[in-house]
């Protein structure tokens, strides 16, 4: 039995070349095809060195279709109109029986993978195990025929009777995650919006869940294809024993407000995006160990010790994936240039957080009041109750030295604070997640070194080599220098209302001390943009007099096109259906308004004809009258003559004619009235 099982010396070089996998569409399937596209047959057959691990690490979960000699990936899709995956020689859907069949025989391995959320395709991998049983004679070589499970469902599954030609195999996978994001995606996108105060942990979050990385689910997949073990029930988890609370605190405390919520675990079914499944998976206590996995197959281990001591790389790795980059902008120029107001669109447009010195500095001393205020409000706390005093202490110390400074400084603060509370400010999460604008700071180039520069205690992974070290972290990727010249800003100032002058620094005296200020500091050599420059951040300058433009439109339109599209998460479905049905409705509005004033215009126009009508009706019968006043006036002399002069001639003539009947009736009369002519006699 196990020389049937295993792999004959011929058959250690026979490099598999097409592999099936079912709903390549999904997460969990699209990554496993990613993956295995760009490894090469045979390859965890051989020793692998750190340096070799690194690399394929990274090509496996960057590229699509890799080199020569890499499995050929086909399978079916879940959803016909999905996109076809750029790693995949073939995709299938909507398939009959006999032709999923016919497909199938035509692979070397066949991954059906029922930890998707496609509840046929458990059925079908049954049917898929067992027409193919049935077709062994019809091999022209051997199959292997993997299912991947869940740990909570592995034990219940059955491999197949071992046969030479077709091998069988149940790797039973922990929770997925990694690249983007897998079921803990939930929970990153709570902590990377920054709408809740605390993630929630659903329970008491002390159960236990099996965990690997997606990729290295895909390693262990390539082991199986290339070893053909003899153990035919695998289980696929990494070293890590994390509870949940474990995975919701470390995500919370990497990417969103660093504080967690215990609810109770009916709430989980409240969560829209979280699917019975996936409920399943965060709720199952389960302690389990992949010996065969860690002690007889080479995986390229991403990682191997699990979710929390990997988070930096996994919350990188997810953040890319899905495009979540922070845009980091800073917007200087000279006052009333328009920086606040082009810095506010460009927030709405991005979704970024706009940042302004007046209130970061008043934000924080409310910050350090409400600290102080608290140990006088509160009685003593067990918990971290050394560590609340201390950080009390500070704040109180802190907060009296920033008093004292701004009494010296006739209400001004220096530098030193100004700099350690914008730092502050930008190393918070929300605006290392979303990014931010910062509006008209730093002013100088001794501000902005000492803002953006490396601190010693910071990680030198955050260090940018240039001319010298910078905190990648919170420096700004674009800075723009808006300007124009000083009769135009004055013009713009004076042109202001009363009411928006009144009270700020557009007053006439402290503009012009402002305006001036600002002139005599860029004139150095080392000025602000100078900095920038040095750190290969160039500046994108735009003359706003030249524009013409009062509302600044032209040049947010210039920025939008220079800094690319918004680098955070579109609309959910749900939103979507909003936004379109906000379009129809809008759309139904437009349509209906337009009906109402064409019917309006179109009653509007047929009074008017109407109208019209009625006033033309009445004109022409007033000169019908007065035609007919006209014709019987002038008929009138003509009518006399007749009476007089013709008629009595013409009836005598009639008689004569009636009495004679005459055979040319009209002849007779006309010479009887040119005989009897009255004027001829």
């Amino acid at each position: 039995m196990a020389e049937e099982e295993g792999p004959g010396p011929a058959e250690k070089v026979l490099r598999v070349q097409r592999v099936f996998i079912s709903v390549l569409d999904s997460y969990s399937s699209g990554n496993l095809g990613k993956y295995l596209a760009n490894c090469v047959a045979g390859a965890s057959l051989e020793e692998i060195t750190e340096e070799e691990e690194e690399d394929e690490t990274k090509s496996a979960a960057q590229e699509g279709r890799g080199k020569e000699g890499t499995f050929q990936i086909v399978g079916t899709l879940a959803k016909p109109d999905s996109p076809h995956p750029n790693f995949a020689v073939e995709t299938y859907s909507n398939l009959s029986r006999e032709e999923l069949l016919m497909h199938l025989m035509e692979c070397d391995v066949i991954i059906y993978n029922i930890t998707t959320e496609h509840a046929q395709q458990v059925e079908e991998a049954i049917w898929a195990a067992s027409a193919l049983n049935e077709e062994i004679k019809h091999f022209e070589k051997r199959k292997l025929f993997i299912l991947l499970s869940t740990v909570m469902t592995w034990a219940q599954s059955k491999p197949l009777d071992p046969a030479k030609k077709f091998v069988t195999y149940i790797v039973a996978s922990g929770l997925q995650y990694g690249v983007e994001g897998g079921i803990l995606h939930t929970f990153f996108k709570l902590a990377w919006m920054g709408e809740t105060p605390a993630l929630p942990v659903f329970g008491d979050g002390m159960n236990i869940i099996p965990a690997i990385h997606i990729l290295d689910l895909a390693g262990v997949i390539q082991n199986v294809i290339d070893h053909v073990p003899k153990f035919h029930y695998l289980v696929a988890v990494d070293e890590s024993v994390h509870t949940l609370e474990d995975l919701v605190k470390c995500i919370s405390k990497h990417t969103g407000p660093g504080k967690i919520q215990k609810v109770p675990k009916e709430n989980a079914f409240l969560t829209k995006e979280l699917t019975q499944e996936h409920i399943d998976h965060l709720l199952v206590n389960l302690r389990m160990e992949a010996l065969f996995v860690k002690e007889n197959f080479n995986i390229r281990w991403v990682a191997q010790t699990g979710f929390v001591e990997n988070i930096n790389s996994i919350l990188k790795e997810y953040k890319l994936s899905r495009g979540l980059m922070p845009i980091k902008i800073c917007i200087l120029g000279p006052p009333a240039v328009g920086k606040s107001s082009i810095a506010e669109e460009l927030a709405k447009h991005y979704k970024l957080h706009h940042i302004k010195l007046k209130d970061v500095v008043s934000e924080a001393i409310a910050k350090l009041e409400s600290i102080v205020a608290l140990k006088d409000t509160t009685g003593e706390e067990e918990v971290e109750e050394e560590e609340q005093e201390e950080n009390v202490e500070e704040a109180q110390e802190l907060l009296e030295g920033i008093k004292e400074n701004m009494e010296q400084n006739a209400g001004r603060l220096e530098d030193q604070y100004i700099i350690r509370f914008m730092k502050e400010k930008l190393k918070s999460m929300p605006c290392r997640n979303q990014g931010y604008i910062l509006d008209g700071y730093p002013k100088t180039y001794d501000q902005a070194k000492e803002l953006f520069n490396q601190e010693d205690d910071e990680d030198d992974d955050e260090m940018r080599g240039k001319m010298f070290p910078i905190n990648e972290l919170i420096t700004p990727e674009f800075v723009c220098g808006l300007d124009a010249s000083d009769e135009f800003l004055k013009e713009r100032v004076i042109n202001l209302p009363e009411s928006v002058v009144a009270g700020t620094h557009y007053s006439q005296d402290r503009f012009l001390r402002a305006l001036s200020n600002y002139r005599d500091i860029n004139t150095d050599d080392e000025t602000v943009f100078n900095y920038f420059d040095e750190i290969e951040v160039h500046p994108i300058y735009i003359d706003v007099g030249k524009l013409e433009d009062a509302q600044n439109r032209l040049a947010i339109k210039k920025l939008i096109k220079e800094i690319g599209e918004p680098r955070n998460y579109g609309l959910t479905e749900e939103e979507k259906a909003e936004e379109e049905k906000r379009r129809a409705e809008e759309c139904l509005a437009r349509e209906a308004a337009k009906q109402a004033e064409y019917e309006h215009k179109e009653a509007t126009e047929t009074a008017e004809r109407i109208a019209r009508w009625e006033e033309w009706s009445q004109r022409l019968e007033e000169v019908k009258r007065q035609e007919r006043e006209l014709l019987e006036a002038q008929s009138v002399p003509l009518r006399n003559y007749l009476m007089t002069y013709v008629m009595p001639t013409l009836m005598q003539g009639l008689n004569e004619c009636c009495k004679l009947r005459p055979d040319d009736p009209i002849d007779f009369l006309a010479e009887y009235l040119f005989k009897n002519n009255p004027e001829m006699q």
